[in-house]
């Protein structure tokens, strides 16, 4: 699921936020870097450009990453995010 300013009216923007499922991963084809928090994220910043959660992992108070995601951070209205399904041929880790 994708959020972030790529999926607003901003004109530029600069980087995506998002979460996934890890439901059918395969473990031994994830990359390491998804799974690494540190450092403000910095290894999955510096490599995909942007900064990937587990969607059923807790965000502080505000329940998952997946509800985080689609809730409008000025308003707290619900709001729409991008789903994107990832088929296994492609390399991404999911079972076929």
């Amino acid at each position: 699921f994708l959020d972030g300013s790529y999926v607003t009216s901003k004109e530029s923007p600069s980087d995506y936020d998002g979460c996934w499922d890890p439901s059918g991963v395969v473990a031994a084809k994830l990359d390491p870097v998804l799974l690494d928090f540190s450092d403000g994220r910095r290894m999955q910043k510096a490599k995909y450009r942007g900064e990937l959660f587990i969607a059923g992992m807790a965000n502080g108070s505000s329940g998952t990453f997946l509800e985080f995601f689609q809730t409008e951070k000025h308003t707290g209205s619900s709001k729409g995010i991008v789903g994107v399904v990832l088929d296994g041929a492609l390399g991404s880790g999911l079972q076929s």
